[in-house]
């Protein structure tokens, strides 16, 4: 499942407006997202979903399911967390489990997310990726996650792995932690971006 914005200019990327304007932020938040869904389907773990936001009825959307042969998801509504809670449980209503990822991560690669996949066939509840920021750019789970999991995060602060590590620690939860990435947020990370290309 790959999470993503409709890119609409001042709404994606707001950190990057500063250094590319509102179109260039919200172009480089296309090509972001087209590169996750290509990763995803390199991996070929299953059938890849992109879920959307604010609604699956934006053009970009049509034209990556149309071009990556994804299906399209309504993410809905509520916090990151609500609506990670919800996809990853109607993931689990289908298979054995479920990896979700964002779409501002150019260092995830297929390797990374067979080894996801991988973790969570190996007795693990759970698995993340964790990120540079503090946050994550994986989350997977094999059998659901109570709703307390991801409820209540402040998401976007560099405290996220560490509060949903103590919320897996309390709910006796197992989970794998695969090697730390870094996401597109801020100015420096275009130099980075354009170093790695």
């Amino acid at each position: 499942m790959v999470f993503a914005k409709a890119p609409t200019p001042g709404q994606v990327k707001t950190r990057l407006i500063s250094a590319l304007g509102e179109a260039g932020a919200a172009q480089l938040h296309r090509q972001l997202a087209e590169r996750t869904l290509d990763t995803a389907r390199a991996a070929d773990l299953g059938e890849v979903e992109l879920w959307c936001t604010p609604a699956t009825s934006d053009a970009f959307f049509a034209a990556c399911a149309k071009q990556h042969g994804v299906s399209l998801r309504a993410q809905g509504e509520g916090d990151v967390g609500m609506r990670m809670t919800r996809a990853l449980a109607r993931a689990l209503a289908e298979v054995s489990a479920g990896l979700l990822i964002g779409s501002d991560c150019p260092a995830l690669t297929p390797e990374y997310l067979r080894e996801a996949a991988a973790a969570l066939g190996d007795g693990n509840d759970a698995v993340f990726g964790p990120a540079e920021d503090g946050g994550y750019v994986l989350a997977g789970v094999a059998r659901r996650a109570p709703a307390q999991l991801f409820e209540g995060i402040a998401w976007g602060t560099a405290t996220v792995m560490q509060e949903t590590r103590t919320r897996l620690a309390r709910h006796h939860w197992r989970w794998r932690e695969l090697a730390t990435l870094w996401d597109v947020d801020r100015p420096e990370d275009l130099v980075r971006m354009a170093r790695a290309e």
